[in-house]
């Protein structure tokens, strides 16, 4: 027997600053109300763009702010726990005092028991508490009240990679239904099994988890681009800009993740086999006079602990080197010794004379509230320089998804998110060649993560990046400097799954990361290939079920071509939709499915050919 749900949110709509923000009417999706049924067991990603409302939706659903329409009802007996994405700590002395402050409070040896595994002293002062301690005591708090519904608004962010771990599994051994909010594409697609899409007003759902979001997605704009036909100029265009803005964005970063792979392989060539950390070319002459940052033999102690034991490095030009370890290990102190903010213990670091850099930093300097969007971006004028090229202002806030009728809102009316992107649009238009990201992807949506992966691609100098979203630095980094809280500093050629191979192997540092394509953005190994060691360069003996699905994959590809072929040339007819709705529906969702199972299947066939080819 169905169990009922554990939250019902039935016809709901909410305005904010005058508009509707969901469920209202809108000119381009006639949205309606929100209607929501959270189940037993539910794990659900909740995806929109910054400022579309999911926080807003989780405040409405733990009852903290009332819709202007519709109904909120709970199973009697549940509990529902929202994990919110900047607690409130004040008025707690201590981390443990936050813990067990307010209504529903949870024991005190639960919170101690969940606080030991992540590794925090539950008495540390709140005013002096990182982010990381926050968060870790906010996680506490939260997972010690046995919810039967949890919400998690960017749970991830200030976590070090051990504590995300950590969480991914207790959330995979977790019985209750959580709904969650992440930049994180690692995490989400680990943990969710349906998706929430919350966009310009409308509410969906759809029974699958966050890695087959994207083409959900990329299918819901065709289908609103096709209806745009037959609707006037305006919302065709509208429709046109949300389909080619976010699929065009994706096949290009498709293109430069090859690119980046290229980049990794040569990278590979240059890394010494002696397990030390410097890089070379096969002329050290030319290595040096493309180089911009040189350390030689640099260390840093605190008291009697080697933070960053001695180790040299060159960094040349156009490189993108990821710095990752866990909170702790000495990520910012590397950091900060590599762009000579802080002087190292011995040896020496070189910049190129030309170096000139921008920071952007995870504490994220509070913009002012009052200070309009062209204010920050233009000083109040029209025109903005963007490394050195000349741009007007409202084109310039398209490049970075905003809406250009907001030029003159005011900062404190934008959502966190927002105005993080805002933040990034100021820092990249300023004239540098060297790009320092520290946590650049805390509260950014997924889509301008695609844009910030994009920029970075396109930069013309080099990049240092301390982060721990998993998908982002295996979609942007060249060499990965993996820091395992002894001082040691690993260089490996690609991005975190490189380094998280490496470590799991045991293998010379000189020696991981030599095949820069094994690891694919999206976290770990293929599946195929999990648990089974690749000899770079070696031709590998398939197994059976492998060798017949390199045999017989490439004909299913081009069957699977020629019926999207055919789909799409019904398609076209443009009366189908009006005639026989039912119909265009159904073969809409044939073609969907289509191009889900060939990129599958051509991704498993590339994998096989790669094993085979050595």
């Amino acid at each position: 027997m169905a169990q009922p749900p554990i939250l019902s949110l039935e016809g709901l709509a909410l305005q904010q600053g005058g508009r509707w923000l969901f469920g209202g009417p809108t000119p381009t999706t006639g949205a309606a109300p929100i209607d929501l049924h959270v189940l037993p067991a539910d794990r659900l990603a909740l995806i929109g763009r910054n400022g579309a409302g999911k926080t807003t939706l989780l405040r409405l659903v733990m009852a903290q702010i009332d819709p202007d329409r519709g109904m909120r009802r709970v199973k009697s007996g549940a509990r529902i726990v929202f994990l919110e994405q900047e607690p409130d700590f004040s008025g707690a002395g201590t981390l443990m005092d936050f813990a067990l402050g307010g209504d529903d409070a949870p024991a005190a040896h639960e919170v101690e028991a969940i606080a030991g595994q992540l590794g925090i002293d539950m008495g540390r002062l709140s005013a002096t508490a990182s982010g990381g301690e926050r968060r870790r005591a906010a996680i506490a708090r939260a997972l010690a009240q046995d919810p039967d519904l949890i919400l998690l608004d960017e749970p991830t962010n200030h976590l070090d990679l051990s504590a995300i771990d950590w969480l991914e599994d207790w959330l995979t051994r977790y019985r209750g239904a959580f709904i969650t909010i992440s930049h994180d594409r690692t995490f989400l697609t680990r943990l969710t099994r349906a998706t929430l899409w919350l966009d310009r007003g409308t509410l969906r759902r759809k029974e699958v988890g966050f890695g087959g979001y994207e083409a959900w997605e990329e299918q819901i704009y065709a289908e609103e681009a096709r209806a745009a036909e037959r609707m006037d100029a305006k919302l065709k265009l509208e429709a046109h800009w949300l389909e080619r803005g976010v699929t065009a964005r994706r096949k290009r970063n498709q293109g430069r993740l090859e690119k980046l792979y290229q980049m990794r392989a040569a990278r590979a060539s240059m890394i010494s086999g002696t397990g030390t950390a410097k890089l070379k070319l096969s002329s050290d002459d030319d290595f040096k006079s493309k180089s911009v940052i040189v350390a030689e033999n640099i260390s840093k102690t605190y008291g009697d602990r080697a933070i960053i034991k001695p180790f040299s490095l060159r960094i040349q030009n156009g490189d993108r080197i990821g710095i990752v370890g866990a909170n702790g290990a000495g990520k910012t102190t590397l950091l900060k010794m590599l762009t000579k903010e802080l002087e190292s213990d011995t040896g020496t670091v070189t910049h190129a004379r030309t170096l000139s850099g921008v920071m952007i930093d995870q504490q994220r300097k509070l913009l002012e509230p009052g200070a309009t969007v062209r204010q920050i971006l233009a000083e109040g004028g029209d025109w903005i320089d963007v490394r050195g090229v000349r741009k007007h202002v409202m084109a310039y806030l398209k490049d970075f998804l905003f809406d250009p009728g907001l030029v003159d809102t005011k900062v404190g009316i934008l959502s966190g998110g927002e105005r993080s992107r805002l933040l990034l649009a100021r820092e990249f238009a300023r004239t540098a060649n060297l790009l320092v990201l520290d946590e650049p992807t805390n509260d950014l949506d997924l889509e301008t993560l695609d844009l910030l992966q994009e920029v970075i691609a396109d930069f013309d100098g080099t990049v240092l990046i301390v982060s721990h979203d998993r998908d982002f630095l295996d979609r942007t980094v060249t060499v990965t400097l993996g820091l395992d809280g002894s001082g040691k500093v690993d260089i490996i050629a690609g991005g975190y799954a490189d380094w998280e191979a490496k470590r799991k192997q045991g293998s010379n540092p000189g020696q991981a990361g030599s095949n820069p394509k094994q690891a694919r953005p999206g976290g770990g190994q293929d599946e195929a290939s999990k648990g089974v060691p690749v000899k770079a360069g070696a031709p590998v003996k398939l197994s059976y079920k492998d060798q017949r699905d390199y045999e017989i994959l490439p004909a299913r590809i081009d069957e699977l071509e020629t019926a999207i072929a055919k789909g799409e040339a019904l398609l076209a007819d443009p009366e189908l939709y009006s005639k026989e709705p039912q119909r265009f529906a159904t073969i809409s969702q044939g073609i969907a499915n289509a191009r889900a199972e060939k990129d599958a299947a051509e991704e498993r066939w590339l994998m096989l050919a790669e094993m085979v080819e050595g």
